[in-house]
């Protein structure tokens, strides 16, 4: 006898849980078109597979730091050919975003691994936010 493949359909709270989300979250994500989960017995969700691939792909979007307007332009994409404009947009927003977050961090390592009492009075530290003003610019000191 074959065994059925398919998890059962899970509630709000099931899956709530499951993915550590609040009830509202997944409320949310539905009022706003990302979810569409099915209803039984008056109005109770309950969310089969294909919702939970879906809220696994919108975790991960919103790990990378993309808004619920991004996800929902790129799940609402038909066609292969737009969804992949949309991937590479969104792409490009990832490694721009991901370039500053390394340069935030050498500025921390920087600040971390100086030698002088007041890391703000390292001229290695000032040149690295100096060159994040973009112009020619006179470090202010504190005394």
């Amino acid at each position: 006898m074959k065994s059925n493949s398919n998890p059962p359909a899970m509630s709000i709270g099931q899956v709530a849980e499951h993915f550590g989300l609040a009830t509202h979250v997944l409320r949310h994500w539905e009022s706003v078109g990302l979810l569409e989960p099915a209803r039984i017995g008056g109005d109770r969700r309950r969310y089969g597979p294909d919702d939970l691939y879906r809220i696994a792909v919108i975790l991960r979007a919103k790990e990378a730091g993309f808004g619920l307007d991004d996800i929902r332009e790129m799940i609402a994409a038909r066609e292969p050919a737009e969804r992949r404009v949309i991937l590479r947009r969104l792409e490009n927003d990832l490694r721009r975003r991901i370039a500053q977050a390394e340069a935030s961090l050498e500025l921390i390592r920087c600040a971390l691994n100086c030698d002088h009492e007041d890391f703000t009075s390292c001229a290695h530290f000032q040149e690295m936010v100096t060159d994040r003003i973009g112009i020619e610019a006179r470090p202010h000191v504190p005394v």
